[in-house]
C-alpha cells in the first residue's frame, strides 16, 4: 500500500481542551511554526472537553485560595498526586480562566454584582466551580475552535493516530503513523514535536460516559512505544449516569455533580434516601464514595426498574431546577424522564481515567520529542479527581505544552528520519484483520464490557481481578483471530471497531494488573479484600509498562514536595 507522507513542525493528537490550547499557545509563541491538529472525528465536534457539564475549578472568590484548592486536590487524591503537577494545576487555573474569558470570549455565569458565579461541587471545601449553566464544555470548545480556525492552524480531521514512530536508533520520536479514515490510506506525519492529547475514555466498561470513539488510543500507543503509565488502577466512576435502558446510547450520559451540590437526593429502589448510611456528607461526598454506595445498594437488590437508583430534585422547586439545569432537564426529557418534577434513574458510569503517561510539569515525557497533556497523563489527580478539575487540567497543561513544544522546536529545528521498518511492521499489524475470517467483533466488545464491569469496576477483589486478567488475555487472543470484511477501506467502521477494541483490551489489561498490585484501598480503587488505606507516609504509586508482550507493574514512592500527610498549607488547618 502507498504511504502518504506529510511534514509539520508541531503535530497535536486530539482536539479537546488540551490539544486546542496547545495549538493556540504554540502559535502565540511562534506564529511562523507549522502546527497541525489531528483528530479522529471533527474539530470542535468531538472529544471529552465538549461533554463537560459541571464546570471549571479555580480559586477566585474572597476567602478561597490556591492553597485551599491545592489541599482539596491533594486530599481528594488520597495523597497520591504528584504535588508539583497539582500545584501547577491550581495556580495555572487562575491565569487560564481569565484567558478563557478575556482573550477567548467565553461567557460564564455571573452573580448579580457582576462577579463570576462559582457553584458547589462534591469533595471541595469552597464553592469554586465556574460554569456556563450545565453546558460549560460546549462554551469552552466552541470558543477555542473559533480561535484555531481563525489562525490558519492546520487540521487533519478524521485521521486516526495508530503508532508513535521513533527514529531508526530509537532515541527520539520522528512522527506518527495515521489512518486517513476517509480513504483508508496510511499516512506518516513527520513532526519535530508531537503532543499526545487524545484523552482517556474508559469505554471498556458496561456503563460509560464518553462516546464510543474514545478508545484509549493514546495510552495504547504510549505502551507500545515503551512509555511508563502510572496510577492506571484509578478509574473514576461518576455516580450519576443516566440509566435510560439498553436501547439508547443516552445510558451512561452524566447528570452532573452540581445536581447533588445543589441539594439533589439519591433514593434506592424503595424510594428511600440511603447516602447518610455511608457518609456523613451524604450526597455531597466524593465521587468514589457515592459510586460505591450506589453500587452497594444495587448489589443488595434495592434497585430501580432498570437496575440502578433514583435521583430527585423536585423538592428544590421544579421551576428553579429548570432554570439552573436547563440542559440536563431537556436531556432527561428526551428519554422520558422529568428531572425537575419526578424521579430519574441513574447508575455509576465510567467517567475519567486518573492514570496515564508519566510526564513532567512542562509536559515533556521520557521520549524526546513527545509531549503529553490532559487525560492521557497521570499524576495530577492521584487516586481521585475532583469534579471540575478535569477541564482545568486539560487547559492548564495544554497551554504549557504549546509553549514547551514551541521552545523545543526552536532548539531542535530539523525533522528526524523515522524507522521505516517500524512503519512497515505497524502497517502490517493494522491490516491483519483483513487477512482473517470475518468474525463477531461486537460479541468481544460485550464480553469486555461485562468483564470490566463485574471484576475491575467499583468494588474489586483479588479473585475477581485475577479472573479478569485471565479473561482479558483470552479476549486479546480472540480478537487477534477475528477478522473484518475488506469491503473497502474508506470509512470502514468494522475495521475501526476492531482497532478500538485492540486499544481498549490492551489498556484494560494494564488496569487489571495495576489493580492486582495495589493491595490497599485508595479513592477510586476499592479492594473489598483490602478495605483499609495503607500508611499515607509510605504511599507508593503503580508504574506499568509493556515488556515482552506482557504487563510489568512496579511501585514508586510518592514525593511529598510541598506538604506531608497530617500537614496543611492552610494556616490553622488541622486536616489530614
Amino acid at each position: 500500500m502507498t504511504l502518504r507522507r506529510l511534514q509539520t513542525d508541531i503535530l497535536i493528537l486530539g482536539s479537546g481542551g488540551a490539544g486546542l490550547f496547545a495549538a493556540l499557545h504554540a502559535h502565540q509563541a511562534d506564529p511562523a511554526l507549522s502546527i497541525t491538529v489531528a483528530v479522529k472525528g471533527l474539530l470542535g465536534k468531538s472529544g471529552c472537553t465538549r461533554m463537560v457539564q459541571g464546570g471549571y475549578n479555580v480559586a477566585l472568590a474572597e476567602g478561597d485560595s490556591v492553597e485551599r484548592h491545592f489541599m482539596d486536590t491533594i486530599e481528594g487524591s488520597k495523597w497520591l498526586s504528584n504535588q508539583e503537577l497539582a500545584w501547577t494545576l491550581v495556580t495555572g487555573a487562575v491565569e487560564r480562566i481569565h484567558e478563557l474569558e478575556n482573550e477567548l470570549g467565553c461567557f460564564f455565569d455571573r452573580n448579580p454584582d457582576g462577579t463570576v458565579h462559582q457553584k458547589a461541587f462534591a469533595g471541595q471545601t469552597f464553592d469554586r466551580t465556574v460554569h456556563k449553566g450545565d453546558l460549560t464544555g460546549i462554551e469552552i470548545i466552541n470558543r477555542l475552535a473559533e480561535q484555531v480556525w481563525s489562525r490558519g492552524i492546520g487540521r487533519l480531521e478524521e485521521h486516526r493516530a495508530i503508532e508513535l514512530v521513533r527514529t531508526a536508533d530509537g532515541t527520539s520520536l520522528a512522527g506518527v503513523l495515521m489512518i486517513d479514515m476517509r480513504t483508508g490510506d496510511f499516512v506518516f506525519v513527520q513532526a519535530k514535536a508531537v503532543l499526545l492529547a487524545t484523552g482517556g475514555g474508559p469505554t471498556m466498561y458496561k456503563y460509560h460516559t464518553p462516546s464510543g470513539d474514545k478508545s484509549c488510543d493514546g495510552l495504547a500507543m504510549a505502551l507500545r512505544a515503551g512509555l511508563a503509565l502510572r496510577d492506571m488502577e484509578m478509574v473514576q466512576f461518576h455516580p450519576t449516569g443516566l440509566l435510560a435502558g439498553p436501547g439508547t446510547r443516552m445510558t451512561g450520559t452524566v447528570l452532573e455533580e452540581g445536581l447533588r451540590g445543589a441539594g439533589g437526593q439519591l433514593l434506592n429502589g424503595a424510594k428511600e434516601r440511603f447516602m447518610q448510611r455511608y457518609d456523613p456528607r451524604a450526597e455531597r461526598a466524593t465521587r468514589d464514595i457515592v459510586s460505591r454506595s450506589i453500587y452497594s445498594e444495587m448489589r443488595a437488590g434495592r434497585t430501580s426498574p432498570n437496575g440502578g437508583v433514583y435521583i430527585q430534585m423536585h423538592h428544590l422547586g421544579p421551576d428553579n431546577v429548570r432554570r439552573m439545569f436547563k440542559g440536563m432537564v431537556e436531556r432527561c426529557a428526551d428519554c422520558g424522564f422529568d428531572l425537575a418534577g419526578g424521579l430519574v434513574e441513574v447508575v455509576p458510569t465510567a467517567h475519567y481515567m486518573m492514570g496515564g503517561v508519566v510526564f513532567d510539569a512542562d509536559c515533556t515525557t521520557q521520549l524526546p520529542g513527545l509531549f503529553a497533556a490532559g487525560e492521557d497523563t497521570g499524576g495530577v489527580h492521584g487516586a481521585n479527581r475532583l469534579g471540575g478539575n478535569g477541564v482545568a487540567n486539560s487547559t492548564v497543561f495544554g497551554g504549557i505544552a504549546g509553549e514547551s513544544m514551541a521552545a523545543w522546536v526552536g532548539g531542535h529545528p530539523r525533522h528526524r528520519e523515522p524507522d521505516m521498518a517500524a512503519i512497515g511492521r505497524s502497517i502490517a499489524e493494522h491490516e491483519v484483520p483483513f487477512s482473517l475470517p470475518a468474525g463477531d467483533v461486537e460479541a468481544i466488545r460485550e464480553a469486555l464490557y461485562e468483564c470490566m464491569w463485574d471484576d475491575v469496576g467499583i468494588l474489586r477483589t483479588a479473585d475477581g481481578l485475577r479472573r479478569a486478567a485471565t479473561r482479558l488475555g483470552e479476549l486479546d487472543a480472540q480478537l487477534s483471530r477475528t477478522g473484518v470484511a475488506d469491503s473497502g477501506r474508506a470509512f470502514n467502521l468494522s475495521w475501526h471497531d476492531w482497532l478500538n477494541l485492540r486499544s481498549l483490551v490492551s489498556v484494560s489489561r494494564v488496569i487489571a494488573e495495576a489493580a492486582i498490585a495495589r493491595e490497599d484501598s485508595r479513592g477510586a480503587h476499592f479492594r473489598e479484600d483490602h478495605p483499609e488505606t495503607g500508611d499515607l507516609e509510605q504511599s507508593t504509586y503503580t508504574v506499568a509498562r509493556w515488556r515482552d508482550g506482557a504487563v510489568s507493574i512496579g511501585r514508586e514512592p510518592v514525593n511529598f514536595t510541598r506538604v506531608r500527610p497530617g500537614q496543611s498549607l492552610i494556616a490553622d488547618d488541622a486536616s489530614a
